[in-house]
Order: C-alpha cells, then structure tokens, then sequence
C-alpha cells in the first residue's frame, strides 16, 4: 500500500472504523454480514469499502506465505542514501522483489523487504540492481531466519 501525499484525506467515521474492523478480522467477510454487524445495507457497505480503497485509507488482499509459493528467501535491507531519498524508494519500489519500503530515521535511510526465489537471486537483486540505482551508497541485509509474528489487525483509532 502506497501514500500519496496528492490525495484528499478520508474522514473515517464509526461506521467506516467498525467496517475497517470487520475486513481486518475476515478479509472475505461478506458485505451483508458486515452491514448487519454495522448497521447498514449491502449496498451502502459496499459504496464505503470502495471510497476507502480509492481513498488509500485501505487495501483488501490475499497474504500469502512466501514460503508455500516457492519464495525461499525473505529479507529486510537498510539502505544508505546520497542525495534525496524520494527518488532511491520510488525506484526500490518498482523492483518485483520489493514488498515494502519505508523513509527511515536512524543508521538507515530506507528500510526495504524483499522476497527472493533463492539466495542467487538475493544476490542479483542487491549486486546488479539495488546497488546500482543512484544514491544508493550501502545496503545491509538482514535474512529473515524464522518469522514468529505477522499481523494486519492493528484496529483504527
């Protein structure tokens, strides 16, 4: 999920906060059972969802294990940037690898996820083209060696 700073911020009410909640807990949660819980129509709830997606207040998507679909090595890389770093994280976020990207403060300038088919691959993708997109000076990769926690269930305030 990407933020754009060009779009107009949605108020989120109780209902589209109750809504948001349903879809956490069930992405396929049907739109009728989420009305009865919130108290709306079908069709009001999904007129909601929709404004929220176009909104970029929400993303409904299948999570997937990397591991199941043939993915055998997953990463976090910081990045160390020369110059502006916009232009370094919009052109990390246009590599397939690339699951996640974040502007940093601290030791790194970029935190960056990565999704890799073996660690070949890893190491193509970080010799060949992350460290050659300009202002990109140092990486430093951290394998994930087991995952113990992943969730989307945060709620909203």
């Amino acid at each position: 999920m990407t933020r754009r700073q060009d779009r107009t911020p949605v108020v989120l009410d109780d209902v589209s906060k109750a809504i948001i909640e349903q879809l956490q807990q069930d992405g396929r949660r049907s739109y009728a059972a989420i009305g009865k819980v919130v108290g709306l129509s079908e069709a009001a709830v999904r007129q909601r969802v929709q404004r929220l997606v176009e909104g970029g207040v929400m993303q409904v998507v299948a999570v997937t294990d990397p591991l199941e679909l043939g993915f055998a090595r997953q990463a976090m890389v910081g990045v160390k940037v020369r110059g502006p770093l916009e232009p370094v994280a919009d052109a990390l976020s246009a590599l397939d690898e690339v699951d996640y990207v974040v502007i940093t403060a601290g030791s790194f300038d970029l935190l960056v996820e990565v999704v890799c088919e073996s660690d070949d691959h890893l190491l193509d993708l970080l010799s060949h083209r992350v460290r050659s997109i300009e202002g990109v000076v140092a990486t430093e990769t951290f394998m994930y060696l087991s995952l113990r926690k992943q969730t989307y269930s945060w709620g909203v305030r």
